[in-house]
């Protein structure tokens, strides 16, 4: 069973630990818009391109800004993630099978530590995490660079032929797959996350973070 070959189960944040269908990205991606408007003193569509591009160039729009217009990343993380947490529903489920699921529980996203916090304590989910890995830990290298992946392994002390890695966009599994994790891939409607889904990389497909997690702590899950 995969509950047995498993000691840490890494966790993406967003569109992860909740429903992508919960459309809190949607406010994330919104307020950046507004930020560079704001900065470069933009109108909306000109705004959002330029957000687009810089995304589909360097992997986040926060690492095109700092990469290409020199932006101080404390102010921009602060404001994108000044959302209404208050449309994700209390998880109450997820709480109980991270519960039973044994082994580590580590958070690893390309947003940052505050964001986690508000998140999770919404979900009711925020004492199972002992350590949140963010963009800022990170040195500003999103995912799937595969740079912070080693940083996180040694600064965790973590063997990753033991760990498992959930994510919602397929190719952030490839480095994890690379080092030996177990990979777990949840499924998503949008074009950016589905990128490399039908790869080997790609070693266990759920529908969400519940059904897989309700498949391991029930057995019904092989490594």
């Amino acid at each position: 069973m995969l509950a047995k070959t498993i000691d840490c189960w890494i966790f993406d944040l967003d569109n992860t630990l909740y429903p992508a269908r919960s459309n809190l990205f949607v406010q994330v991606s919104a307020r950046m818009t507004e930020f560079i408007k704001d900065r470069f003193d933009l109108e909306h569509e000109p705004a959002r391109e330029l957000q687009r591009d810089l995304f589909r160039r360097h992997g986040t729009t926060l690492r095109g800004l700092m990469t290409e217009h020199g932006v101080d990343p404390a102010p921009f993380l602060d404001y994108v993630h000044d959302i209404d947490v208050s449309i994700i529903d209390p998880a109450p489920e997820l709480d109980d099978l991270l519960t039973r699921l044994p082994g580590r529980k580590v958070i690893y996203t390309n947003g940052s530590v505050g964001h986690f916090e508000r998140v999770a304590k919404r979900l009711g989910v925020d004492r199972h995490f002992d350590h949140v890995y963010d963009i800022v830990a990170s040195d500003y290298s999103p995912k799937p660079d595969p740079v912070p992946y080693d940083k996180l392994i040694r600064l965790l002390d973590i063997d990753p032929t033991r760990t498992a890695m959930v994510e919602d966009m397929a190719k952030n599994l490839k480095p994890a797959a690379d080092l030996g994790m177990t990979t777990v891939w949840l499924k998503s409607d949008f074009d950016w996350a589905t990128d490399g889904a039908d790869q080997p990389h790609v070693h266990h497909v759920a529908e969400d973070v519940i059904s897989f997690l309700r498949a391991v702590v029930d057995g019904e899950l092989e490594s």
